[in-house]
């Protein structure tokens, strides 16, 4: 029987990987930077390298296999990056055969937003349910769809760019061609855009936005009570698509949970009547930065 699997998350900053146990208990963890400075090759090389320690130091035997997450648009049964703003020149790349050929062993790439739903269902806030949705709150917006215990990817593997919803019609340009992306209007990004447009300085990060509003702040407030409704917006067409039993956010975001959950349940009230029906949970993940990882090493023991 499997006794592990190997999960590694590749970020534009990060680069992590982990040996997980069948049951999602962690057994061994590296850690490092993404050093694209030095180019595809040795990213590859790097994550290679990773997977080599983490098997040496756990054993050959019991190995169920490797799993990969990674930014960025995904053609799913060819194992192509085809497009990841977050990993310059990665774009229409096969990475899965290209870390399959230098290991002599097979590889299952996934989404990191999709990564993470999976990592939540399997070991965090969703453990107890079959289906949900997670918004993954940062820099941009990203999501992951869990149905019946899986991943829901689509025709092409595409599915969950939940960041671009539309929650308001004809609202700012986003980099995907459209306007009034959610992304647009709810990620830390926004926070930093909206507090210029309030007057609360040029150059503030979500973060600084954050301790503005902890300190009683109005405008501050009020760009997050903006987030909020947003969001509110976006899940009330989630549950009213899926009538899932629980929605999920993830992110540096959830910090500032407390400014804006009260404007995003009261639009979800106002805007889904299968929410008012149904009661499903929207709730904090709790695997934090570490799901995408839990994951990946989840897909081998899928397969």
């Amino acid at each position: 029987m499997a006794r592990y699997a190997i999960g590694v998350d590749l970020g534009g900053t990060n680069l992590r990987a982990a040996a997980v146990d069948s049951s999602g208990k962690l057994i061994e963890r590296l850690s490092g930077r993404t050093n694209l400075a030095a180019g595809r090759d040795a990213v590859v090389g790097d994550i290679v390298d990773s997977i080599l320690r983490l098997r040496t130091a756990c054993g050959d035997g019991g190995l169920a296999g490797i799993g990969v997450a990674v930014p960025g648009i995904i053609e799913m049964r060819r194992g192509i990056i085809r497009e990841s703003p977050n990993l310059p020149g990665f774009n229409d790349f096969p990475v899965r055969d290209e870390i399959e050929r230098r290991l002599q062993a097979p590889v299952h790439l996934e989404n990191d937003a999709n990564a993470a739903a999976l990592g939540e269902k399997w070991v965090g806030a969703g453990r107890d349910v079959d289906d949900l949705v997670l918004l993954t709150l940062g820099t941009g917006i990203g999501g992951g769809i869990i149905c019946q215990g899986k991943i829901l990817h689509g025709s092409l593997g595409m599915a969950g760019e939940l960041g671009h919803i539309q929650v308001v019609p004809h609202g700012n340009p986003c980099a995907c061609g459209g306007h009034g992306c959610l992304e647009k209007h709810a990620s830390a990004t926004a926070v930093s855009l909206m507090a210029r447009l309030m007057g609360l300085g040029d150059n503030l990060t979500s973060e600084e936005v954050y301790q503005l509003a902890v300190q009683g702040n109005s405008a501050a407030h009020v760009v997050f009570a903006t987030m909020g409704r947003a969001l509110g917006v976006a899940l009330a067409d989630l549950i009213n698509i899926f009538d899932f039993p629980l929605y999920l956010l993830s992110g540096g975001a959830l910090a500032a949970w407390d400014f804006f959950a009260p404007s995003m349940f009261e639009e979800v009230r106002r805007s889904s009547y299968v929410y008012r029906y149904s009661k499903p949970r929207i709730d904090k993940a709790e695997l934090g930065k570490d799901a995408g990882l839990f994951g990946a090493a989840c897909l081998p023991f899928m397969a």
